[in-house]
C-alpha cells in the first residue's frame, strides 16, 4: 500500500465488462485484483487532499471484523442560492450508507458474498444490496476519515423521469432482502405509494372522460361527477409533488418549469417501472455467491460479458485484421498472439519484449513492484512458483476441438505424474482455458462443465477452473493471449500473478502469462506452430518435464 503515497509508482490495467452496468464492471475489477483491500471510486469523483495517506490510515485502523471502510463524500453546492432538485439528489450521496462512490472493501468480504449482484444494471441499489449481504455475512462497514469530492454533473430536462427506472431495482431489492430492506440499509422511504395514488387518479380520470365521449347513456351525470373527483385527486397529487420539489429549490422560472412538467410524468413512470420490476423479478433467487469462481466448475467469464447461443462466427480482430483460427492465431501460421495487450503501448516482438530489445517481460508487476527476470520470476523470490496454471486442451488432456462429450476426454502423457509432483511439493494449481465453442453455439456451458468434471475424475482436483467462453471478435480481456484468466486464477488462489507459471501448448498460453507478468512454459504438440516454439523463452518436451523445470530448475533435454 505504500505505493499510494506516490501516484507515479502505480500502474493501470484497463478491463472491460461488456457494458453490463457498474455492478458487473466492479466485479471484473476486484476479481482480478490480488490485494487485501479493493477500493471502489466513481469515475466522476475527485479524491481529497492527502487521500491516499488517509486511505491507508483508514485501512490500518480497521479491525479484523471490518469488511468495508467508506469514505466521506462531500458534494459542493452553490453558496449564493438554494440547490436545485438535481443538486439535492446528488447531495444525498453525502449521507448515503455504503455508497461505492468511495468505498474500500476487504477482498475476503467480497469473496465471501460473491461481490456485486450484476442483475443491478444501473448505478442504483447495487451498493445497498452488497452492503446488506456483507453485513449479513457478519462483517462491519465503517466510515473512515478520508474525504472525496463528488461534483454535481450536468443534467437534462427529463432526467428525473428517467431516474424512475430505479423503481424496478427496488422490486429486486424487496424480493432479495424482504420488505424491511430500506430500514436495514438506511434508505429513504420514497414516494411510491403517493405516486401510485396520483397515477391511479390520473388513469381513472382519463378512462371516465373517454366514457363520456361515448353515445349518451343514463348515468352520464354520475360519470361526470366521478371524473371530476378523480381529476381533482390527480391534480392535487401532481401539484403536491411539484411543490415538494419546487419549495426547497431556487424557484427560478427555469427550475419551476422543469419541476412542473416532470411532476406530471413522474408518477406514471415510477409506477410503470415498479410494475415491470415486480413482474421481471417475481421469481428472482438470492445471488449465487459461488457463480464466479472454481466451485462446481462454474465459468469465471460469466462475470464478464458472455455471448452464448446465436453469437456470430469468429470475426476479424478488432481494428480490421484477418479472421483468427479457433485457437486465436492468425491464418498465416505465425506465432504472434492474436490480440495485443490493451492500453495502446508499443508493439511487442514475438517474445513479448519492447522494441528496445531488452529482455524485460511485456507487463510489469502490478502496484509498482520490482521487474521480473527473463524467466518471469521476482528477484530474490526463489525458483519455486506460488502456483502453476495449466491450459486444458492439448496440455492436461488431448485436444478434441469443441469437445462437449466427457467420454472423449483422454489425459495427456505425464499429466497424472505432473500433477502428483505439484501436489507433493504443495504447489496449488488452476486451469485457464479458452472455450469459444460456447459463443459459437457449438457447446453449452453445461457441456463444458461436464468435460471439466471428467478431467478431474481422471486427474484429481486441479483447483479453480477459469474459462473464457468468448470468440476473438468479442474483444474481451479474459481470452488468452489477454491476461484476464491468468490474473483471475492468481486472485482465486490468493497469490501474486508474477509468482505464477502458466504451462500450455500454444503461443497464446505463454503470451497470456507474459501479459499478466507471469512465467510461461511451452509444451509443444502437433498443434504447436514452429514459430511459437521459436518465440517461446522456455520450452519443455512434455508436461512432466515442464513441471520438473519449474519446481527444480532441471535442464530440459
Amino acid at each position: 500500500m505504500g505505493g499510494l503515497r506516490d501516484a507515479g509508482s502505480l500502474s493501470v490495467t484497463v478491463l472491460t465488462s461488456g457494458g453490463r452496468g457498474p455492478a458487473a464492471a466492479r466485479n471484473v475489477g476486484w476479481r482480478v485484483a490480488a490485494a487485501e483491500w479493493v477500493v471502489f471510486l466513481d469515475d466522476d469523483v475527485v479524491p481529497g487532499e492527502r487521500w491516499g495517506e488517509r486511505l491507508l490510515d483508514d485501512l490500518r485502523g480497521a479491525g479484523a471484523e471490518v469488511g468495508g471502510v467508506q469514505g466521506r463524500i462531500r458534494v459542493p453546492l452553490p453558496a449564493d442560492r438554494r440547490p436545485t432538485d438535481w443538486e439535492r439528489n446528488v447531495a444525498g450521496l453525502a449521507s448515503a450508507r455504503w455508497a461505492t462512490a468511495d468505498l474500500a472493501y476487504r477482498r475476503a468480504a467480497l469473496a465471501a458474498v460473491g461481490g456485486f449482484d450484476d442483475r443491478f444494471r444501473r448505478n442504483y441499489r447495487e451498493d445497498a444490496d452488497l452492503g446488506l449481504r456483507v453485513v449479513g455475512a457478519g462483517w462491519r462497514i465503517e466510515r473512515g476519515e478520508r474525504e472525496t469530492l463528488h461534483p454535481v454533473g450536468p443534467t437534462g430536462f427529463w432526467a428525473s423521469v428517467r431516474r424512475q427506472a430505479g423503481n424496478a431495482d427496488d422490486a429486486l431489492m424487496r424480493r432479495l432482502h424482504g420488505r424491511d430492506w430500506r430500514t436495514r440499509a438506511a434508505a429513504p422511504a420514497g414516494r411510491l405509494p403517493r405516486h401510485a395514488a396520483t397515477a391511479a387518479a390520473g388513469l381513472t380520470t382519463a378512462g371516465l372522460l373517454l366514457a363520456l365521449t361515448a353515445p349518451r347513456r343514463n348515468g352520464s351525470r354520475r360519470v361526470r361527477a366521478a371524473a371530476l373527483i378523480a381529476g381533482a385527486g390527480w391534480v392535487g397529487g401532481t401539484a403536491e409533488l411539484a411543490w415538494a420539489r419546487i419549495a426547497p429549490g431556487p424557484r427560478t422560472p427555469a427550475e419551476v418549469a422543469v419541476m412542473a412538467a416532470t411532476s406530471i410524468a413522474l408518477p406514471f413512470a415510477a409506477v410503470a417501472h415498479r410494475l415491470a420490476g415486480e413482474w421481471r423479478w417475481r421469481a428472482a433467487a438470492p445471488y449465487d455467491r459461488d457463480a464466479w469462481h472454481g466451485g462446481g466448475h462454474r465459468l469465471f467469464a460469466r462475470a464478464l460479458h458472455v455471448q452464448t447461443a446465436n453469437a456470430p462466427p469468429a470475426a476479424a480482430m478488432r481494428g480490421g485484421g484477418p479472421a483468427l483460427d479457433p485457437r486465436g492465431r492468425a491464418p498465416d501460421g505465425g506465432g504472434r498472439p492474436a490480440a495485443a495487450m490493451r492500453g495502446g503501448g508499443p508493439a511487442l516482438d514475438p517474445r513479448g519484449r519492447a522494441p528496445d530489445g531488452g529482455g524485460r517481460p511485456a507487463a510489469a508487476m502490478r502496484g509498482g513492484g520490482p521487474a521480473l527476470d527473463p524467466r518471469g520470476r521476482a528477484p530474490g523470490g526463489g525458483g519455486r512458483p506460488a502456483a502453476v496454471l495449466f491450459d486444458r486442451d492439448g496440455t492436461l488432456v488431448e485436444d478434441v476441438p469443441y469437445n462437449g462429450d466427457p467420454l472423449r476426454v483422454r489425459p495427456m502423457p505425464g499429466a497424472l505424474d505432473a500433477l502428483a509432483a505439484l501436489r507433493a511439493a504443495g504447489v496449488p494449481t488452476a486451469v485457464v482455458s479458452n472455450q469459444s465453442g460456447i459463443a459459437r453455439g457449438l457447446l453449452t456451458p453445461a457441456q463444458v462443465e461436464a468435460v471439466n468434471a471428467r478431467v478431474e475424475e481422471l486427474l484429481g482436483d486441479v483447483g479453480p477452473w477459469l474459462v473464457c467462453p468468448h470468440v476473438p471478435a468479442d474483444g474481451c480481456d479474459c481470452r488468452k493471449p489477454a491476461p484476464g484468466l491468468v490474473l483471475a486464477a492468481a486472485a482465486a488462489l490468493g497469490v501474486a500473478p508474477e509468482r505464477c507459471v502458466v504451462i500450455g501448448d500454444i503461443g497464446a498460453d505463454v503470451a497470456a502469462a507474459r501479459a499478466a507478468g507471469a512465467r510461461g512454459v511451452l509444451v509443444p504438440t502437433r498443434a504447436t506452430l514452429p514459430a511459437e516454439v521459436d518465440a517461446a523463452v522456455e520450452v519443455a518436451p512434455d508436461l512432466l518435464s515442464a513441471v520438473r523445470l519449474v519446481l527444480d530448475g532441471e535442464a530440459v533435454t
